[in-house]
């Protein structure tokens, strides 16, 4: 707390009713809180901290924001604005410094961003930490030699320390095994609970009795190191949050309504019926999904559908719910609302899709089916078989107690960790981050790659292509046109005349025709840079080149319209990757949303022979679920996001939608894809040494049981042995640190015209021929 933030008190009153009157301080505090807007806004494209910086400097210097904070890990901008203002103008402000911006419900993300279970862990691994520490003391001096009074006192000491801490730590391990128990059935956590409970017992009545050895130390050492596991399994869980949750804090919370006399006014997206008139300006998304009633536009679709130029919108095209808005103003008749709209049914697709990847059985789960029930067995028998033959409960009691320590899941709950560790930061030196803890072993069994096209294989950005062909005059009067356009061809335009430091001509008159491009007046002169149908350009036949090649076109004057082509350019690593994959045996699919032409072009650059085009997203979803094969899949918008949850294993870029980011196991944190058939071949190494460092699990039990069965484990020995096993494990992952990959990729470490009246037609794309 800082030294202006004491808490308030009440002062001295002449009556009880002026003792419970609030402040004026309180008041004015409630006050502020009722006259601010809080926004969240999700930057998807957010990297390094001097975005972070940019992005924080360029809204707080708008006058409406009164604070503003990023968090750099969820891509998240936080901020505090003046009553009324629009998420939609502080949009508009990142667009213009290039930093990409979507609306988030910060209601949706406040039910889902509290950690309370982690802290939960976190602090009962604290507990146990600082009492095993305490108790191994006091163990190290009866080890040495302490005798009768003093060792029973240093018993009685440590049962003062264990019993409350293992109460309060072992909760997790309490719970679990009693919901197994209750459901007929045996987890890891019920030998772990029936072990720290017997070497409770145990060392108690051993402490009654004075006798020489007790397990307190143990019990407690194994509650710490298991719950230590427990917090690093939550955390990897915790990074990788539900993508039907991000889907659903990327839907629109608000929307503009317009009434019958024609005002607006803004209203909650619950509060809009089927019929609605629903207004939507340029640079927002979509609400609802519904019909075009007035205006022309054009829409990005990338997102949804992996269509790389955006399309035309005109009176009565229907239009879904997360589509962009990009040039003009829209007027919807709303059809679908919420959980009815095309997003929503996205996000249903998501939540099925991962919990039907959630039955997915680890290795370390399959072999707990087996050592569970094994070492009951074992434990019972050793009990009553010494107690058979010398007919002395307690030393029967102690040895099954023995047993159950000795065998304790230390070198078990190793194997699979210590690899994954070694093997993830392996992958991370390369730019992939692991999120799963089981997305190695998954990606070890695929059989089958899916890429998507847009934003994986390709920078999912146009670029021009020949802008040392065409004359730079031109390239200046296009980029002059094209500067106040949102429209990616547009912007690609400004960008090349901006690299090669050209001087712009001024143009007066400038206004954008939505649906079709943008035009100017130059030296009286009208100039436009559009689609080609609206210039006049000539028609290609069956549209063949105009799908395979991004391309606008530019008209001065009466001259012939000059074709400007664009390029939507390979990630690289791309065809890399592809050869890599193949080259370990795995069949590789290219699956897109965009037209075939353009597809097609890609699907031969890289060396893909298997290809879709027009992919929805429900089909890309059942796709991957249909093949008979273990799928990963390779992808980076909303569109990818149900592929990405129903696939075996799921990889995306880290410049993907936040839902397609969360929604992966793995995420690309650069722009070289060759990474990805390193990382295949490193899985199928991690593999193989989780299979060896169970095989010295097995080895290690098969001699250290006999020691407990023979009455021979004392404390000290379980404890050295328990050691040696884990150190053996952890040596053999690191097998996989250090070794480059042998199979697999190699490579090193985003009105009236002011013009003549025009002929407008129907068409795909406005500024795009």
């Amino acid at each position: 707390m800082r030294a202006n933030d004491t808490p308030e008190r009440p002062g001295l009153a002449a009556c009880a009713a002026c003792a419970v009157t609030p402040s004026a301080q309180v008041l004015a505090r409630h006050a502020q809180r009722a006259s601010e807007a809080r926004i969240m806004l999700s930057l998807p494209g957010l990297s390094g901290t001097s975005g972070m910086s940019q992005v924080e400097r360029t809204l707080s210097a708008h006058p409406q924001v009164r604070a503003a904070r990023v968090n750099l890990t969820r891509k998240r901008v936080t901020v505090t604005a003046e009553p009324n203002t629009l998420p939609e103008t502080l949009i508009s402000v990142l667009d213009g410094i290039g930093i990409e911006a979507h609306e988030l419900d910060s209601d949706t993300v406040a039910l889902t961003g509290t950690d309370r279970a982690g802290r939960e862990l976190l602090m009962r691994l604290g507990v146990a930490g600082f009492a095993s520490m305490n108790v191994m003391l006091l163990s190290v001096s009866v080890w040495s030699g302490a005798d009768d009074a003093t060792r029973d006192l240093f018993h009685w000491i440590s049962a003062a320390i264990t019993f409350p801490a293992i109460l309060f730590a072992g909760q997790p391990f309490f719970r679990n095994t009693l919901a197994a128990l209750r459901a007929r059935q045996l987890n890891m956590d019920v030998p772990i609970t029936l072990a720290i409970l017997l070497a409770l017992a145990t060392s108690l009545w051993e402490t009654a009795l004075s006798g020489h050895h007790a397990y307190f130390d143990a019990a407690l050492m194994l509650t710490f190191f298991l719950l230590a596991g427990r917090y690093l399994d939550h955390r990897t869980r915790a990074v990788a949050r539900s993508a039907a949750e991000e889907l659903a804090a990327l839907e629109v919370p608000r929307a503009i309504r317009r009434r019958a006399d024609g005002s607006e006014e803004t209203v909650p997206l619950s509060a809009l019926v089927p019929g609605d008139a629903v207004v939507v300006r340029p640079g927002g998304r979509m609400p609802v999904d519904g019909l075009v009633t007035e205006g022309a536009s054009e829409l990005d679709r990338s997102l949804l559908t992996g269509e790389t130029l955006p399309v035309q919108a005109l009176p009565g095209m229907a239009v879904s719910a997360g589509e962009v808005n990009l040039t003009g103003p829209l007027v919807l008749r709303a059809t679908a609302i919420g959980p009815d709209s095309s997003l929503h049914a996205l996000t249903d697709l998501v939540a099925v899709a991962e919990s039907g990847r959630g039955n997915y059985n680890s290795l370390a789960d399959r072999a707990a089916k087996l050592y569970a029930p094994g070492v009951h067995i074992l434990s019972a028998l050793s009990f009553a078989g010494w107690y058979l033959a010398t007919g002395d409960l307690r030393q029967a009691v102690n040895i099954a107690a023995a047993v159950l320590i000795i065998t304790c899941p230390c070198a078990l709950g190793l194997a699979v960790p210590a690899v994954t560790t070694a093997a993830s930061g392996r992958l991370f030196r390369r730019g992939l981050l692991i999120k799963s803890g089981t997305a190695l072993e998954r990606l070890a069994a695929v059989d089958t790659v899916i890429f998507d096209k847009t934003g994986t294989l390709t920078g999912g950005a146009p670029t021009l292509s020949d802008a040392d062909v065409i004359p730079q005059e031109q390239l200046a009067l296009s980029a002059a046109l094209g500067q106040g356009s949102a429209h990616p061809l547009a912007r690609a335009l400004a960008q090349a005349a901006q690299d090669r430091a050209l001087d712009l001509p001024a143009v007066t008159g400038l206004r954008e025709v939505p649906g079709y491009g943008i035009e100017a007046q130059l030296s009286g002169q009208c100039v436009r840079l559009g689609r080609g149908d609206w210039l006049g350009a000539p028609a290609t036949p069956g549209g063949a080149a105009d799908d395979a090649a991004l391309s606008t076109w530019l008209r001065v004057g009466d001259a012939p319209p000059i074709r400007l082509r664009f390029a939507d350019r390979l990630r690289p690593g791309a065809a890399e990757a592809v050869a890599g994959l193949k080259r370990q045996g795995l069949a590789v699919r290219l699956v897109s949303g965009d037209a075939p032409a353009a597809v097609a072009a890609l699907a031969a650059q890289v060396g893909i022979d298997d290809w879709q085009a027009r992919a929805t997203p429900a089909e890309k979803a059942a796709l991957v679920a249909a093949l008979p094969g273990r799928v990963l899949m390779v992808g980076d918008g909303l569109n990818d996001t149900a592929a990405l949850a129903a696939a075996h294993v799921s990889v995306s870029p880290a410049s993907a939608l936040d839902a397609a980011r969360v929604a992966s196991d793995i995420v690309l944190l650069g722009r070289d894809l060759s990474a990805l058939a390193e990382a295949r071949a490193v899985a199928v190494q991690a593999t193989r040494r989780i299979s060896e460092n169970f095989r010295i699990a097995t080895v290690y039990n098969v001699v250290a049981v006999p020691l407990a069965v023979a009455g021979l484990a004392t404390p000290l020995i379980a404890a050295l042995a328990m050691s040696l096993s884990s150190i053996t494990v952890s040596l053999n992952a690191l097998r996989v640190a250090g070794r480059r990959s042998p199979a697999g990729g190699t490579g090193s470490a985003p009105a009236d015209s002011t013009c003549a009246p025009d002929t407008r037609a129907t068409g795909q794309a406005a500024v795009a021929g």
